[in-house]
């Protein structure tokens, strides 16, 4: 699966380009980040810290609709929304990971780099974080890549990123399926 962020004035997109499931529609990211945007951020700490029941192992698993993405065909759309169904626990924790690992790494890094001011509260410190130092050393290596190339793009210009794990591995399907 690869992973297209396209910078635009303001604001950023995200288009997904999978081998299994319905193709899916672009989607506007959250917020913006002229360095490391939090959808950026959620698929570099997904692929760094193993991370499969998140936002890029669920859409590459393709076994059910849950409303991150959306199909491109309506009648691949209306199926899927008809299919909708909740995450199950185990997916909840990964998400809920990703989410504060997404988060707080770019903080800390963006404080690390003296892009924003160190703030007790929050982030905090980087050895207070209780995340492990190597996956943070890997992060801030992986955001400081990006970031570089993200910064010297022009508005309408893009960045591609592949998934590192297996596409269609079902591993989301429900019991009975």
């Amino acid at each position: 699966m690869d992973v297209t962020f396209t910078k635009l004035a303001g604001r950023y997109e995200i288009a997904v380009r999978r081998t299994a499931g319905a193709a899916l529609a672009p989607r506007n990211g959250p917020g913006h980040s002229d360095a490391v945007p939090h959808d950026v951020a959620h698929l570099l700490v997904e692929t760094e810290d193993g991370i499969r029941g998140g936002v890029y192992g669920r859409l590459a698993a393709a076994d059910g609709d849950d409303g991150l993405f959306w199909p491109v065909d309506q009648a691949a759309r209306r199926a899927s929304l008809k299919n909708r169904r909740s995450p199950t626990p185990e997916e909840s924790a990964d998400m809920a990971r990703s989410e504060r690992l997404a988060s707080l790494t770019v903080a800390l890094w963006e404080v690390a780099r003296g892009r924003r001011r160190p703030d007790p509260a929050w982030p905090g410190r980087v050895e207070d974080s209780g995340v492990d130092a190597d996956l943070m050393a890997r992060l801030f290596t992986r955001y400081d890549e990006f970031s570089a190339r993200w910064e010297a793009l022009a508005t309408g210009d893009s960045i591609t990123l592949a998934w590192p794990f297996p596409e269609g591995s079902g591993k989301r399907r429900r019991a009975g399926r």
